[in-house]
């Protein structure tokens, strides 16, 4: 892929990597006095940084390629079986700095740039964190059953947490649909009401056009009587 620098950033990462392993085999055929030893373990840990900067920022690019659908996702699936050789790699590389003096060894392997493990040869890292340095096997497993004890603790109260956000959310989805059902009832209720009063409004004018006429009538009965006495009074009214 054609201007593709994620590729080329893998195989340094990993060649970064495999240069750790070399580095971390070849520091364990010396004393742990010796000067070597030293100045190997002052470059393993920083060549450590810098291949675990390297990896997360693999990491991201592959997130953001994804993302942006710069990349089909088969190509994505790939990529990633790749990043789990790197990761693999680096847990084997922290696994090293955190058993120093075990009955572990690092070997290189060979005819395919492979990493395995060995019984033959100890470990015999020094740069282990200063507060782990003077604890023993049995403190380090009672610290590591502590943090995971720490662990469990937070996972449940996160665990109660989500479980009363989803009581609130049925609550809040019970009370909608109780709303939903008392806004029905109000608009049926508006419903026949408006249909009375369009009822009532057509009664009212019915009754007003009777109304009207009746005063019709009114008006030509008087005209009829006032035509009648007009007609009647002069004649009566003669010598």
């Amino acid at each position: 892929m054609g201007g593709d620098t994620w590729l080329s950033e893998y195989e340094a990462c990993s060649r970064l990597g495999q240069d750790l392993m070399e580095q971390i085999n070849e520091r364990n055929k010396h004393a742990r006095t010796s000067s070597a030893y030293t100045k190997l373990s002052a470059q393993i840990r920083s060549k450590t940084r810098q291949f675990t900067s390297d990896l997360n920022r693999l990491k991201q690019n592959l997130m953001r390629a994804s993302a942006s659908y710069h990349i089909t996702q088969r190509e994505v699936e790939r990529r990633q079986g790749m990043m789990d050789v790197l990761v693999t790699k680096e847990k084997q590389i922290d696994e090293a700095t955190r058993n120093e003096g075990s009955s572990r060894s690092l070997l290189l392997g060979h005819g395919g740039g492979g990493d395995t493990f060995s019984q033959a040869d100890p470990w015999g890292m020094n740069d282990e964190p200063e507060v782990f340095r003077d604890m023993s096997n049995t403190d380090l497993q009672q610290q590591q059953q502590s943090v995971i004890h720490e662990q469990d603790r937070g996972l449940e109260a996160l665990s109660h947490v989500v479980s009363r956000q989803k009581q609130m959310a049925i609550d809040i989805g019970n009370e909608v649909d109780d709303q939903n059902e008392l806004l029905d009832d109000i608009g049926d209720h508006i419903d026949r009401t408006d249909n009375r009063v369009q009822r009532e409004t057509r009664h009212i004018r019915i009754v007003d056009r009777k109304s009207a006429g009746c005063w019709y009538y009114v008006v030509i009965m008087l005209l009829f009587i006032a035509i009648v006495i007009i007609g009647v009074v002069p004649y009566n009214g003669k010598p």
